[in-house]
């Protein structure tokens, strides 16, 4: 098995989740499962917002934030550290399924796709085009219209389609020209909660611009999924890591071999594929390397193969199973408790049985403002978030035709116990009962 094999998992419908036995080792392993210091006892289903923190990982970081030492000293403590960044690199090399290129550590994902859009942006032959797609979050949309208009380049713009809350090769390969210079794809939407097909839509752009520098967001897959990025055929993938398991301020992204030695911010006396500026915290990449433990962790429970490549494909199988079993349960309910499309006055964003829908779910209700929704299920220990029409989402909201959406968002770490207890908070909140 190499490292652009792909399960596919997208395409996978889940029948079961994990046995308890597992479920509560899983959830054994992260900080504040069922209970916020603040609020005392809670379900926590804003995982898209940041997911729960992998108490590994928290206790690491601390250990390795706490040493004076630095990379590239003649001391042992030293060594330590550059072995540790090493390591960290290589786990994430690991998880992204990537065999070449760079990767490199930053601020957040938000900011590292700024970086390598500048980067594109500024490489690629004058004139020509710049593609992104409504549908995607501002780190690449917003990013996409700032380096065309500073490049004098036109800037287009695909649109999704709000009946399915996704977009396909299809309508990439309407707006793609042949001397378009960079595109970007969000692999999966935070609002829709709905993924891409990311290797087709780069081989849709491909066919009409093969020279041009195809980015991805992969931020919000990367936690529901195996990823498999030499095998999308793009130039880059950016993931945050807030998002998958690990504290804030901590963003990754992969560049292929050609776009990482394009002319970028660098020190002179660097290699021309460094893209770190300054020294970077080892705690990071120490974190990093404890969380891909976690995962192939994970996965050993489902596969009895001993490679970590292959473990952490496993994970994002079994992962994407156990949560499309959890969102079965949400949207269709069981055991006497209605699911979000029974309830009176919700309409869900999407279709109801996409087999593309990944860990979140949004939807509105009638003659209520998602804002008050997500306060009312507050006081009742259900932690939720909303979507409106601003900065961030607003781009998405418009072509929906709404000014605001209430976001479930789940877990692998999450419970059908848990689920229950929100359409049941839900259903108390939309019948005023």
């Amino acid at each position: 098995m190499t490292h652009t094999q792909d399960f596919r998992t997208i395409h996978t419908t889940a029948v079961s989740g994990f046995d308890d036995a597992l479920l509560e080792q899983v959830r054994a392993r992260f900080h504040h499962v069922d209970h916020c210091p603040y609020t005392g006892p809670r379900v926590f289903f804003e995982n898209a917002g940041g997911s729960l923190t992998l108490k590994a990982v928290v206790a690491r970081m601390a250990e390795v934030a706490a040493l004076p030492d630095n990379d590239h000293r003649d001391n042992e403590a030293s060594r330590a550290i550059s072995a540790m960044i090493d390591d960290g690199r290589q786990a994430m090399g690991c998880l992204l399924g990537v065999e070449d290129g760079v990767v490199f550590g930053g601020e957040t994902g938000t900011e590292c796709l700024f970086r390598v859009i500048r980067a594109a942006a500024t490489a690629a032959p004058p004139g020509g085009s710049m593609v992104a797609c409504e549908l995607e979050h501002p780190a690449t949309f917003d990013a996409t219209a700032l380096w065309a208009k500073r490049t004098d380049r036109q800037r287009l713009t695909v649109p999704f389609d709000p009946h399915t809350g996704r977009v396909t090769a299809e309508e990439y390969a309407r707006v793609v020209q042949p001397d378009t210079r960079v595109a970007t794809i969000l692999h999966t939407s935070p609002v829709t909660g709905m993924t891409q097909d990311v290797a087709a839509i780069a081989a849709a752009i491909r066919s009409i611009a093969p020279d041009c520098y195809i980015i991805v967001d992969g931020i919000q897959h990367a936690p529901h999924g195996a990823l498999s990025v030499s095998a999308y055929g793009v130039d880059a993938y950016a993931v945050s890591l807030y998002k998958v398991f690990c504290p804030f301020n901590d963003g990754y992204a992969w560049l292929s071999p050609r776009l990482s030695v394009v002319d970028h911010d660098r020190l002179a006396g660097k290699p021309d594929d460094a893209w770190e500026l300054g020294s970077r915290d080892p705690a990071a990449w120490a974190g990093a390397s404890e969380m891909v433990a976690y995962l192939e962790w994970l996965g050993g429970n489902f596969t009895t193969v001993k490679g970590r490549r292959e473990r952490l494909l496993a994970a994002g199988q079994a992962m994407h199973d156990q949560e499309a079993a959890l969102m079965q349960r949400l949207i269709h309910g069981g055991d006497g408790v209605a699911g979000l499309k029974e309830l009176p006055g919700v309409t869900l964003i999407g279709e109801v049985d996409s087999p593309w829908r990944e860990g979140a779910v949004s939807f509105c209700v009638e003659g209520r403002d998602a804002l008050d929704i997500v306060a009312e299920l507050g006081e009742r220990g259900i932690r939720v978030h909303a979507r409106k029409d601003d900065a961030y989402s607003g781009n998405i909201l418009r072509p929906l035709g709404l000014p605001s959406v209430t976001r479930v968002s789940l877990a692998h770490y999450n419970t059908p116990e848990e689920v229950d207890a929100c359409l049941s908070a839900l259903a108390e909140v939309v019948t005023g009962r």
